[in-house]
């Protein structure tokens, strides 16, 4: 059976909406800790055959360590990049700022080191950061166009001149 329509049942909930995932700035960051733990004791075992020798082409496991990332700590924590990004920005979850930050900034630095010393490629961590040169060129070109006959001459002259 439906209820009445117009009551005010709603008043009577001794809460609304429903409690936010981490109740505080220090559980979150806990759990970020857990996932930076995580992921330096679980690398990716990467499969390269052997090159040379008795063994060659027997393939070999070479771990690999795993890079830090939002989307890899979103998921170890059980939410979506979205509520991230939510607690991150809302005036709501200010108290989460430099938490927030600490950890962005945690991640990226694991991002640059792993491509500065090989291990991440390079090119896909610069566009992941933003980095990158940015090249400006400016070309000053000038010439000078050589007309022989009278007609042309004078077509060239109105087409200058805008008529």
């Amino acid at each position: 059976m439906a209820a009445p329509k117009g009551n005010q049942f709603w008043k009577m909930r001794s809460k609304h909406g429903r409690d936010k995932i981490f109740s505080s700035p220090e559980i979150f960051l806990e759990a970020a800790y857990e996932y930076f733990e995580y992921c330096d004791n679980n690398p990716i075992l990467k499969y390269d055959a052997i090159r040379g020798g008795n063994n060659a082409g027997e393939l070999i496991k070479i771990p690999i360590q795993r890079p830090y990332s939002i989307l890899g700590l979103c998921s170890f924590v059980h939410i979506t990049h979205q509520t991230f990004r939510v607690y991150e920005k809302d005036e709501n979850y200010k108290d989460f700022i430099t938490v927030f930050t600490h950890i962005r900034e945690i991640i990226e630095e694991n991002q640059l080191s792993g491509a500065t010393v090989g291990i991440y490629n390079a090119n896909i961590v610069a566009r992941k950061l933003g980095l990158g040169e940015t090249i400006k060129q400016d070309l000053n070109i000038q010439s000078e166009i050589v007309v022989q006959d009278d007609e042309t001459k004078e077509l060239l002259k109105d087409l200058m001149s805008g008529k």
